[in-house]
């Protein structure tokens, strides 16, 4: 099996930001490029998505409720990571996508307990300036993944 590059995203935020980076990079090695989508929701996106499904459990519509909490996400960003495979596609880049439900950094460790193929871990910007991941828990991951942790900020414009 052929050396990886793993992009590190939030499924529910701009997760496209920095792809292109690990596209291009992975062209250069003449490697694949693996998505590992992490879940992160914010409080006001749990109580909603949670309120509108107790609205519809309590109305005796639970296959309604399972369905509100279940495919919000995944209207949200189908139509977005098809583009991205496509253009994978006719860059000539294999492209795998996994989603977990969990944040990041235990996504990324538990990613890499598993698959020894991966060559690098790029985080994208989501989830580098994400105020929730401390920089204790990102060194931390830097001294034991034994892999090199490429972290992403945003380009901020001077007006």
């Amino acid at each position: 099996m052929r050396k990886q590059i793993l992009f590190v995203t939030y499924q529910n935020e701009d997760f496209d930001e920095g792809f292109s980076y690990a596209v291009d990079l992975a062209k250069a090695m003449n490697e694949d490029v693996t998505i590992l989508m992490a879940h992160k929701k914010g409080i006001m996106e749990k109580f909603n998505d949670l309120m509108t499904a107790v609205t519809f459990a309590e109305a005796g519509e639970l296959d309604t409720a399972r369905v509100v909490l279940s495919e919000n996400l995944d209207r949200k960003y189908e139509r977005k990571l098809n583009l991205l495979l496509e253009k994978c596609r006719g860059e000539g880049v294999v492209t795998r996508v996994y989603t977990v439900a969990l944040d990041a950094i235990p996504a990324i460790k538990d990613f890499l307990k598993e698959k020894n193929t991966v060559d690098m871990v790029i985080l994208s910007p989501s989830v580098a300036d994400n105020s929730d991941i401390s920089s204790s828990d990102l060194q931390k991951l830097v001294r034991t993944a034994s892999r090199p942790i490429v972290t992403m900020g945003r380009q901020v414009y001077a007006v």
